[in-house]
């Protein structure tokens, strides 16, 4: 039944109708009509310091719960700030909603110059979204939030963003309620299907290779049976960690995994951008690939497969199961594979410091803690070295490599699952991007716990700039404040450690505090991975 209505009343009914429990924002005059109708609704309003913040926490958020993620920013400069979040946001498949103001409706193109105007702000989201809309009245906002959830969840998810004038959110407008989204999953073509099936049946060495998508579609169960009738290895991306436990001796990352792809007769590769093994690592001539993905651009990217499926990947490894389940048991790889992972341990253990600090940072946490990385030599190294026990719980910018995003998508994360562990691991470069959100994490109570590793440098580069430029070490070396001390002037508890062992009691005690916390680890220069991550050993930490 429709009645009458503002635009941003019209707007929070269809957010509350759509299960919107959380909206990440940054007032500002253009969402005035917005937030006031918000008032009252039951959904909770975590307001930030930049929007870039409100736009990564929408990021994490819907990468760790897998519903989506709703931020809120003004036009022009707003919008800009939280594009690098969703851009990112792009990169890692991420079900993110950007609710943006634009100006007046009958100023949009007419370059008068008004507060925060850029001109076709449209064009700038559709470089960073799945779908863009716009509101012209009240009327049509129940739809457009509609279609924006409908086109972030169905295929492969991604960002989108609606556009919402402040004279339409001024508006009265006789206005229809909104109801709930229908998802559209691309279902397998069971022909397809009976043709991978009988070709993984035959396999003698079969791999699978699995991406960010396997975890966006909820398909890891499906995954872990079918790895288990297979008795095949999981080489999973950095975006792709944790589909299987690495307790498991099936699961593998590109460490090892590299190998085990170059020797495989059959692959399956599932929810993957699939760059890697198609353009890092190669693939051996004769192998046969299939190809599963929600999006069908994905399945000849790289060439065209043996067998390509358009399919949701829940769907599709489901039905693989059923048409393996019962066949004749298949040898064991389980020792060869231990063997495999015990090797690649070895190596990854001469890595230091990183390699004693990041089994510090696992030891002190339970095995369904939220890890959140940005670029530092740390998480370099845990893209690979950082034993996952869980999916959805280790966090990172994906292809887009965003410095300064792990502290605010770890808010993100933290409002999305209340109680659990989340833990932001940073470098000082990193860390200070988003300083000024420990405000924010102090007024609404989120326990996230960030390791801030200071060297004073953006270490990366000026490790690269000693060892590849003659030692002309130029604009990376870095001034920083008293961590410990700016923290606690948040009210954040804090403290500062200089060794691995002290670093893993002190995230222990905070974790167990269950307060927001900083612990501040100094430490000097670091060995270089990128020989084992890197394209040369093939683990791009970046990429899908």
């Amino acid at each position: 039944m429709a009645e009458a209505l503002t635009g941003g009343q019209a707007l929070a009914r269809a957010l509350v109708a759509h299960g919107v429990s959380t909206v990440f924002a940054l007032p500002g005059v253009q969402l005035d009509y917005a937030l006031d109708a918000l008032y009252g609704t039951g959904i909770r309003v975590v307001h930030v310091r930049h929007e870039q913040a409100a736009a990564y926490m929408a990021d994490g958020y819907a990468r760790t719960t897998g519903a989506p993620g709703v931020c809120m920013v003004v036009p022009g400069p707003g919008l800009l700030n939280a594009s690098a979040a969703l851009a990112t946001a792009y990169a890692c498949s991420s079900p993110t909603i950007c609710l943006t103001g634009t100006v007046d409706s009958k100023g949009i193109g007419q370059g008068f110059g008004l507060l925060h105007e850029v001109p076709h702000q449209e064009h700038i989201l559709q470089s960073i979204t799945k779908w863009c809309g716009r509101a012209t009245e009240p009327c049509e906002i129940p739809q457009l939030v509609r279609t924006a959830f409908q086109a972030a969840l169905s295929g492969r998810p991604r960002p989108v963003a609606v556009e919402l004038p402040p004279d339409v959110l001024q508006t009265v407008q006789q206005t229809d309620s909104s109801s709930p989204s229908e998802l559209h999953k691309p279902q397998p073509d069971p022909d397809l299907v009976r043709q991978a099936a009988n070709l993984l049946r035959t396999a003698e060495r079969p791999v699978i290779y699995s991406g960010g998508g396997t975890l966006m579609a909820g398909a890891w169960q499906q995954l872990q049976q079918l790895a288990g009738l297979l008795e095949a290895p999981v080489v999973m991306s950095v975006d792709g960690r944790g589909a299987l436990s690495d307790r498991d001796d099936l699961a593998h990352t590109g460490v090892s995994g590299q190998a085990l792809v170059k020797e495989a007769d059959v692959l399956l590769a599932v929810g993957t951008r699939f760059w890697q093994p198609a353009r890092v690592w190669g693939i051996a001539p004769g192998t046969q690939v299939i190809r599963i993905d929600a999006d069908l651009d994905e399945l000849e990217r790289h060439g065209s497969p043996t067998i390509g499926i358009h399919a949701d990947a829940r769907r599709a490894l489901g039905s693989l199961c059923g048409l393996l389940d019962g066949a004749k048991p298949r040898t064991s790889r389980r020792e060869e594979l231990k063997g495999r992972k015990r090797q690649a341990a070895q190596l990854l253990s001469t890595f230091q410091p990183q390699a004693d600090y990041t089994q510090a940072i696992r030891r002190a946490l339970p095995d369904d803690a939220i890890t959140v990385n940005d670029l530092t030599q740390v998480t370099f190294y845990a893209t690979v070295g950082l034993p996952i026990y869980a999916p959805r719980t280790f966090i990172g910018p994906g292809y887009q490599g965003t410095l300064g995003s792990a502290f605010t998508t770890a808010l993100g994360a933290q409002a999305g699952n209340p109680d659990r562990a989340v833990v932001a691991i940073a470098g000082d470069g990193g860390f200070m991007y988003s300083v000024g959100e420990l405000a924010t994490q102090h007024q609404h109570g989120l326990n996230v716990v960030s390791i801030v590793f200071n060297d004073s440098a953006f270490g990366n580069v000026k490790r690269t700039q000693e060892q590849v430029f003659g030692g002309r070490v130029f604009a990376s070396e870095l001034v920083n404040p008293d961590f410990v001390a700016m923290a606690k002037s948040f009210a954040i508890d804090a403290e500062r450690v200089d060794t691995p062992s002290a670093l893993e009691a002190a995230l222990r005690s905070a974790v167990q505090a269950r307060r927001p916390a900083l612990i501040e680890v100094s430490v000097g220069p670091m060995s270089n991975v990128w020989p084992v991550i890197g394209p040369a050993g093939g683990v791009y930490p970046v990429l899908l």
